[in-house]
């Protein structure tokens, strides 16, 4: 079959190929095609000739522009660590109060606390700040010291039960061997009583109270509402560290409790712990599902 046949409905030639009468044709490239091939190679030529590009040995062409990335890197880090210095400045300078009510700073703290917080508080807290057993929920306003600015900036900056000399310090005894094991259950269901409707006796009640008073009391208050200066936590609002179970209590007054958070001065910068502080007040209670 010859190729000089053609296509009698557009004129282009045919290759010579048919299948089942069905013949193909020899089309031209489109002119689009060839333009968008040209340009392309235009361009690779100029940026081969502007920018840096070939290799030569311990060397390389430096091109026409005299453009140096690593200079440009090094411009953009200065220029960052110029930002930043000045607004840790400002952090350092200014009080928790007047940092949290300065909207450039807070939006600092929403750009960079996630990683902040993930990295030093996330690994015992959570991601956002909820808890689990044996560690706080930081983000339900149950403060064991006091929620003012002061004390959970103090907090973060000190810990507790840390190796900080200003540590706050606060222990739950044992009572294994001081009360009963009948006692330990009717203070039990006393306390669980607070914060839940309990089928349990009106005279266990009364005889958990008596205990509760006796033991108690003195931490937890007469009200088991707690007290803030020492740490006590509220016994009524059912925001339970370790778990407000019968298993869970039971092990906290056979064995203690003594929790423990590090502090942070001398492994982070004042300005990051006033940021801690900024992020766990404004900005995580938003991000918490």
């Amino acid at each position: 079959m010859s190729v000089e046949e053609r296509d009698p409905e557009t004129g282009h030639r045919t290759t010579g190929h048919d299948w089942n009468g069905i013949k193909e044709l020899n089309t031209r490239v489109p002119r689009a095609v060839w333009w968008a091939i040209g340009i392309t190679h235009v361009w690779a030529l100029a940026v081969w000739l502007l920018l840096p590009a070939w290799p030569l040995g311990e060397t390389y062409t430096e091109g026409l522009l005299g453009v140096d990335q690593r200079e440009l890197v090094a411009g953009e880090i200065e220029a960052g660590q110029r930002f930043r210095a000045h607004w840790v400045a400002r952090f350092d300078g200014e009080s928790l109060t007047e940092v949290r009510a300065d909207d450039t700073l807070v939006e600092i703290v929403r750009g960079a606390g996630p990683a902040l917080w993930e990295d030093n508080c996330g690994v015992c807290h959570g991601r956002f700040g909820r808890g689990g057993p044996g560690f706080p929920n930081v983000v339900d306003e149950e403060w064991l010291w006091g929620g003012s600015d002061a004390q959970i900036l103090e907090m973060i900056r000190v810990g507790v039960n840390s190796q900080h000399p200003e540590t706050f310090i606060s222990q739950m005894p044992a009572f294994d061997g001081v009360l009963s094991r009948d006692e330990i259950g009717a203070v039990i269901a006393y306390v669980q009583s607070f914060s839940a409707e309990t089928e349990t006796a009106p005279e266990t009640l009364e005889q958990g109270a008596q205990i509760f008073l006796d033991n108690c009391a003195s931490c937890h208050g007469e009200d088991a509402m707690g007290i803030d200066e020492i740490g006590a936590p509220n016994l009524t609002d059912a925001a339970w560290i370790y778990g407000g179970d019968d298993e869970t209590m039971l092990e906290t007054l056979l064995g203690g409790r003594m929790g423990w958070m590090p502090g942070w001065e001398g492994r982070i910068t004042d300005a990051e712990i006033k940021m801690l502080a900024v992020y766990l007040l404004d900005v995580l209670p938003e991000r918490a599902p």
